[in-house]
């Protein structure tokens, strides 16, 4: 019984399983980075997620380590030339395309804050109709790659693993059963997912008067709307 993650060979089983399309680019970039939280000013050590919009950008940020630092995350869209799949980032070169005359004072002073980025292409790749074959499986993004626009990556591979070992336990003597079950449970869901990612990925690098409109109607909708929105998502259990 064979079950099979993201890393080592996922590719190669993949490509056994009779899955031939290969990830592709999808013109976004994302720079990480950690910042010392006493390095900035208090409000950004406060225990919630803070998201900016821009155009053909967006930024988010959040404590860490007990509040002790601030993970950042800045995704814009862009080329990839570099040789692997992730950098070293330039600070100067990430300030370059998040100019202060088009994003507020606050936002740009802690891209300022840290001179370490590390920078990572992002590759998205469509649902999969199929994920195993006999005894063997696919879980997390094995199964699904995931843009980040939703921060549901390791959120779906946690469900996976829920539901297939709740399948396995349910018929210990036939694994290959109990595969092909979840798949069947995880399939639907996982691929929503994944669609809601790519659909936050548009929306949240909307310019001009697009982006405009989409800032007016999340202010109107406010932040209990948005969540209901994703009932669906987070209010699902495992069965």
């Amino acid at each position: 019984m064979a079950l099979v993650a993201a890393d080592g060979l996922w590719s190669v089983l993949r490509r056994r399983l009779g899955h031939r399309t290969q990830p592709r680019f999808a013109r976004h970039v994302a720079w990480r980075t950690l910042v010392p939280a006493n390095a900035v000013p208090p409000d950004f050590a406060a225990p919630a997620v803070n998201l900016w919009l821009g155009s053909r950008a967006h930024l988010v940020h959040y404590p860490v380590k007990a509040g002790r630092m601030i993970n950042v995350v800045a995704i814009l869209r862009d080329d990839w030339k570099e040789p692997g799949w992730t950098a070293a980032g330039s600070r100067a070169e990430l300030l370059d395309r998040f100019p202060p005359g088009m994003w507020h004072a606050p936002a740009h002073e802690l891209l300022k804050a840290s001179a370490q980025w590390q920078k990572w292409a992002l590759y998205d790749c469509p649902p999969f109709r199929r994920w195993g074959k006999g005894p063997v499986t696919l879980l997390g993004d094995a199964a699904h790659p995931m843009l980040p626009y939703l921060a549901q990556g390791a959120a779906m591979a946690i469900e996976d693993a829920a539901v297939l070992g709740a399948c396995l336990a349910r018929t210990p003597d036939d694994p290959a059963s109990a595969m092909r079950v979840y798949e069947r449970m995880r399939l639907g869901r996982s691929a929503r997912t994944q669609r809601a990612a790519c659909r936050n990925g548009t929306l949240y690098h909307l310019g001009g008067a697009a982006g405009f409109l989409r800032t007016l109607t999340l202010l109107a909708v406010g932040g209990a709307g948005l969540l209901k929105r994703y009932d669906w998502l987070y209010g699902w259990e495992p069965r």
